[in-house]
C-alpha cells in the first residue's frame, strides 16, 4: 500500500473528512487532497505528527513495517448547558432537541472557525478537539467566540489539553469517532466546578493555561478538590 493508500485508509478509519485532516495538521485541505491523490507527499516534520493523529509509525507510514499505537497532543474543548436536566423535564423531548441543536449550531462554528474538530453531541454535552500549532490558543479563542456567538450565559466551557487517543469506539456495526484519556476525563472533571465558581463560565485546566499566549487574560483560583482526583487542580478562569 503506497503512503497516498494509507493515508486516505487511515483518515476513513478515524472517520474523518479531509477537512478535519487538514485542520489537525493546520496545511489546507488541498494539500491533503494531493496526498491521497498521490500528487504530493507531506514533508518530514508532518509524517511524524500524522503518525501521531493516526496513532501509527513513521515507519509504517513509509512502509517499512507494520503499525504500533500511539496517541498525539491537543487540547480538549468540552461544553455543556447549566440548568439543562431542569429544562428538560419542562418541556416536550421536541423541544429540548430544538434547544440542543440552536446552542450546537454556534458552538460547532465557532470550533471550525479556529480549525477544530467536533466529535460528538450528546445530550446538552458537545465535545471536540485541538490539534497542531498552537492547540489550547485557538481552543481559547473559539471558547471566547463560542460564548459571544451563543448569546448563552448558561454556557459552560471546560478546555484541557495533554495526550488524548482518537478511534472509533464501540462495537464494530454501530462505532463512532471519539477521544478518550485522561485529558478528556479532566474536562469533564472540572465544568462542574467551572459552572459554580467561574464567572465567565470558561475554565483551563493548568496545562491549558500554561501553553496560552499573552493575549490572553485569566483568573487564577486557588487550587479545587474535584470528585474522583487524588490532588487539587488549580483551574484558571479565562475572562472574555
Amino acid at each position: 500500500m503506497k503512503l497516498s493508500e494509507k493515508i486516505r485508509f487511515l483518515r476513513l478509519k478515524k472517520n474523518l473528512k479531509q477537512s478535519d485532516l487538514a485542520n489537525a495538521l493546520q496545511v489546507s485541505p488541498q494539500a491533503v487532497s494531493k496526498w491521497e491523490k498521490d500528487n504530493n507527499a507531506p514533508d518530514i516534520f508532518l509524517l511524524v505528527r500524522l503518525s501521531r493523529l493516526f496513532g501509527v509509525s513513521t515507519d509504517y507510514l513509509l512502509g517499512v513495517h507494520d503499525k504500533d499505537p500511539g496517541v498525539f497532543e491537543a487540547t480538549v474543548f468540552y461544553s455543556g448547558l447549566q440548568g439543562f436536566a431542569r429544562h428538560s423535564a419542562q418541556v416536550s423531548s421536541r423541544e429540548l432537541a430544538e434547544t440542543a441543536n440552536a446552542l450546537f449550531y454556534p458552538l460547532t462554528e465557532a470550533v471550525l472557525r479556529h480549525d477544530g474538530i467536533p466529535v460528538k453531541y450528546v445530550g446538552d454535552g458537545f465535545l471536540s478537539f485541538f490539534s497542531g500549532a498552537s492547540h489550547a490558543d485557538r481552543a481559547a479563542s473559539a471558547a471566547i467566540r463560542a460564548k459571544k456567538a451563543s448569546g448563552n450565559e448558561a454556557l459552560v466551557i471546560a478546555l484541557s489539553s495533554g495526550e488524548i487517543y482518537l478511534g472509533s469506539i464501540g462495537h464494530p456495526d454501530y462505532s463512532s469517532r471519539d477521544i478518550i484519556g485522561e485529558t478528556v476525563n479532566l474536562a469533564f472533571l472540572i465544568a462542574p466546578w467551572v459552572e459554580k465558581k467561574c464567572k465567565s463560565r470558561i475554565g483551563l485546566a493548568p496545562e491549558t493555561a500554561s501553553q496560552l499566549g499573552k493575549k490572553f487574560f485569566l483568573k487564577n483560583h486557588p487550587p479545587a478538590t474535584l470528585r474522583a482526583l487524588r490532588s487539587k487542580v488549580a483551574i484558571s478562569e479565562l475572562k472574555t
